[in-house]
């Protein structure tokens, strides 16, 4: 299992205190793109279309942390 299999593990089981570098790792590991420049959001694009915006701040607040997950895995 490597690092980002292990992040993704971490935020199902828990949504608390990640910072958007991990949550941009996890996205990298699935094919997911983002944009974030100069600006105090990150913004995830999914391959179908789907978009979510997370603000950058520390640490992620755990709504966003679950919407992120719920949408790689695909509910």
């Amino acid at each position: 299992m490597n690092a980002a299999a292990k992040l993704f593990s971490a935020m199902k089981a828990n949504p608390r205190d990640w910072r958007i570098e991990q949550m941009q790792t996890v996205a990298r590991q699935h094919g997911i793109s983002w944009l974030q420049e100069g600006t105090s959001h990150c913004v995830f694009t999914w391959a179908d279309g789907r978009i979510l915006s997370v603000p950058a701040h520390r640490p992620v607040k755990p709504v966003y942390v679950r919407h992120f997950v719920k949408m790689i895995k695909g509910d």
